[in-house]
């Protein structure tokens, strides 16, 4: 099998895309495949070593069978290169135009779970031109879910543009912070008990989940000791228990509400699933259609722990894809 392997990319998590595109060449390889390695630079042009390529609809992607596009956030992870990849006609690894666009928007995330009547961490919701619009009437929403609180642009990963806000006075720099990065904008209380993440494989109809992992914060740079980029990225930052120390009945919730969500948002290939956990309480809190993929990243990491190395897990994901293509070959549009 020829495999496409796509880094890089336009968005702030440039840097990890092509870190965990190193990786998953080399367990593409291991897995016994024949790699194109791409990278999309700082102003989205596509490079296959040297030369700049030229994307035609409908005439695939070089010559591979199937992609493997390992961008985070916007133009990557947001349903933009799915759709792109689509126009080529190729398989592609990961999750289809919706699922991709809707699990990357916070927002549009926490609508669905809402309306699945999954429970989750409390928010509110707010548009640049809503605030400027409805500020006493949003700031008292704010007020009630009580301090501290994460300010998070809707649509970026990696801990990208958040601010944690200890302070009341501290709540407008935050949102100001954040709407530099995106129009939308989730105010999220804090949430008691512990950080629990479990990894999903197969496709909406057939997938399993891996144990469940504790994310222990070591090192962080942003007040409160939170797990922000340099707690995920940085050497040391964190350690994974695994498996996580709660009850077996709430790992039990953790696996079967991360199916759930799964299915429900119709994601195919991979996904990592985070919660919160306090006691027998447990909150779904992010579905992320393509999580770090190094081989030390949680996603790989908790499935090496269930008994999936990580060629495999490279290869099992290109059989998902190829197979999702297939099926989807065979429908009128």
């Amino acid at each position: 099998m020829i495999v496409a392997v796509i880094s890089g990319g336009r968005s702030s998590e440039r840097e990890v895309s092509l870190i965990s595109g190193a990786a998953v060449a080399d367990g593409v390889r291991r897995a016994g495949h024949e790699l194109r390695e791409i990278e999309i630079d700082a102003e989205g042009r596509w490079f296959c070593g040297a030369d700049e390529l030229e994307l035609r609809p409908g005439h695939g992607l070089l010559d591979a069978d199937v992609a493997f596009p390992v961008l985070h956030g916007p133009f990557g992870e947001d349903g933009t290169i799915q759709g792109l990849l689509e126009m080529l006609d190729i398989a592609y690894v990961g999750s289809g135009v919706r699922a991709s666009a809707v699990c990357i928007d916070k927002l549009a995330l926490k609508q669905l779970l809402d309306h699945l009547e999954i429970a989750q961490v409390d928010f509110v919701a707010l548009t640049r031109s809503s605030y400027e619009t409805n500020r006493d009437a949003l700031d008292a929403q704010i007020e009630a879910l009580g301090l501290p609180l994460f300010v998070k642009p809707a649509r970026l990963g990696s801990s990208v543009g958040i601010v944690r806000v200890a302070e009341a006075a501290e709540l407008h720099a935050a949102l100001e912070q954040a709407f530099l990065y995106d129009p939308r904008v989730i105010v999220e209380a804090a949430c008691g008990g512990i950080e629990v993440e479990c990894s999903v494989l197969g496709s909406a109809e057939q997938a399993q989940v891996s144990v469940a992992g504790e994310i222990v914060v070591l090192r962080s740079a942003s007040p409160g000791g939170w797990y922000d980029y340099e707690a995920k990225y940085t050497p040391g930052g964190m350690e994974l228990v695994v498996p996580a120390r709660i009850s077996e009945s709430a790992a039990a919730r953790v696996g079967e509400l991360a199916l759930r969500a799964f299915s429900e948002a119709d994601c195919s290939g991979l996904a990592r699933a985070d919660f919160f956990v306090d006691g027998e309480e447990v909150l779904l809190n992010e579905l992320n259609t393509m999580p770090g993929f190094t081989t030390t990243s949680v996603y790989a990491r908790l499935w090496q722990e269930s008994g999936i190395e990580y060629p495999e897990l490279c290869g099992r994901l290109l059989e998902i894809a190829l197979a999702r293509y297939r099926e989807q070959a065979g429908y009128r549009f």
